[in-house]
């Protein structure tokens, strides 16, 4: 077998994995990001090609370099569809906004980590995780379990995998998972007595599948983000155009709805829009992705989580590129600074779960809150509401997770929802538990010890939450 011993290994050429190891690289260390695709199709992900906030991304990877990926930065609203009510709902989205040429933007990732000085990787799959054992050894299993009769499994150190058909192993200090939503790491790796969040379950999870479609015609909404509910409450249709005449164009619903056939969803909804007549499918995916809050710790003895691998997307929107940007940042950040310090235990690593809290963490959180209002809502009666809320209050509740609202606009509103109080008034409430929360994750503990106790105070609140909407526990 052969072993490749490096400071840090990552896992995954993703957006997370990319930024990480760039930010490892560039402090002078050696990094080796281990990719399960070869390096043609490294980048070809299902993805909504949506990306927000890009002039203010980590300077790991400048956005000078993953620029020429960007298709369409006329983008500058949402454009929320509710054939309930017959009505369209344009929503200011704040920020640079820009949809990507995805597959392309994730080789310019993969080219400015390898300029960085990372080294990829391609064709490489993970098998195990290797850790240390209280008794002085290591174990990998296998098994999900990384413990055996000679003590329980402490410290990870590397990793098992296979490339291009042969074993490989890799030593390490620090492992970075940026392996994408339900990773297989977690899965092998003995997390148990860590802070780190194994309260993970698919339920908290959708399934989503895209087609790259083009057409005739320019489309009228060219300049915006088109998103529009599925007959279910936890579906959502997107249409988001690259250019005027190429559309990514998708399908997601929560796992934990039953089962919808996505494929066939997504072709009757086109079949319905005359901008799709005669349309050209040229490419097709599918994927999970984390619709839930951000692990509450995504750190152990010698590991990290970023990006999809650590709920680090907007559960509302889907959006994940910018999260995982910065959690990548982050993360390579915490690995170097805990090498130096020569102490890579979870208390060196903490600072990392800090800073996401911290940045966008928090937010995220909080705007969790909505996804259990909105399961636990009657589909028709939410998008009657929604058609009657202001826009602009929608889309800070949207991104910032959560919005002021004045008592002269609780009563224009209150007008304009007749018919829909009941809803109305849980809404309000959820709204005010939401920023209770929020508030709550400003206080993220400064040290492991202190995180049990938070824990308990912020699950309290969610019982509050659950009581309000009625909906059932989520995690």
């Amino acid at each position: 077998m052969t072993t490749h011993e490096v400071d840090v290994a990552v896992v995954g050429a993703g957006t997370a994995g990319c930024y990480a190891a760039a930010t490892v690289a560039r402090a002078g260390y050696e990094v080796c990001v281990v990719e399960r695709k070869s390096e043609s199709e490294t980048g070809h992900i299902a993805c909504g090609d949506a990306l927000k906030g890009a002039d203010a991304f980590p300077d790991a990877i400048p956005k000078s370099h993953i620029e020429p990926a960007f298709t369409n930065t006329a983008v500058d609203h949402g454009r929320f569809e509710i054939p309930q009510e017959d009505a369209v709902l344009d929503i200011p989205v704040p920020g640079e906004l820009a949809v990507v040429d995805r597959w392309e933007y994730g080789k310019l990732l993969v080219e400015a980590a390898e300029r960085a000085g990372a080294t990829i990787h391609y064709d490489t799959v993970v098998q195990d995780v290797v850790q240390e054992t209280d008794s002085g050894g290591t174990t990998g299993t296998g098994t999900g379990s990384n413990a055996d009769a000679n003590g329980s499994a402490g410290r990870v150190t590397g990793l098992r995998a296979v490339r291009d058909g042969e074993p490989v192993a890799y030593d390490c200090a620090v492992v970075i998972d940026g392996a994408g939503a339900l990773s297989v790491l977690q899965d092998e790796a003995d997390l148990s007595g860590a802070t780190f969040d194994t309260n993970v379950d698919y339920s908290q999870f959708s399934s989503a599948y895209r087609e790259v479609i083009e057409v005739d015609s320019p489309v009228e909404w060219d300049d915006a983000l088109v998103l529009k509910p599925t007959e279910r409450a936890a579906g959502y249709l997107w249409y988001f155009p690259r250019t005027p005449t190429e559309i990514n164009a998708g399908l997601g619903f929560q796992m934990s709805e039953q089962p919808m056939q996505l494929v066939e969803g997504l072709k009757r909804d086109l079949r319905n829009r005359p901008e799709f007549r005669n349309a050209e499918v040229t490419d097709k995916l599918g994927a999970a992705l984390p619709t839930r809050r951000p692990y509450d710790s995504a750190v152990a003895p010698g590991f990290v989580a970023a990006g999809d691998s650590a709920g680090h997307v907007n559960p509302t929107t889907g959006g994940g590129i910018a999260g995982a940007a910065y959690a990548g940042t982050y993360a390579g950040e915490a690995a170097v600074g805990a090498i130096e310090a020569g102490d890579v235990g979870e208390a060196a690593l903490w600072e990392y779960n800090e800073r996401v809290m911290d940045h966008f963490g928090g937010r995220y959180a909080a705007l969790d809150v909505y996804n259990v209002f909105v399961g636990a809502s009657g589909l028709d009666d939410l998008m009657g509401l929604l058609a009657a809320l202001p826009a602009e209050k929608l889309s800070e509740a949207l991104y910032s997770g959560s919005a002021s609202v004045g008592w002269l606009l609780k009563l224009r509103t209150a007008v304009r929802s007749f018919g829909h109080w009941r809803t109305l008034f849980d809404l309000y409430e959820t709204k005010r538990h939401a920023d209770r929360l929020l508030d709550h994750y400003e206080d993220y503990p400064e040290h492991p010890e202190e995180f049990t106790g938070w824990q308990a105070q912020r699950d309290g609140l969610m019982d509050v939450i659950y009581a309000t909407t009625g909906a059932e526990h989520k995690y």
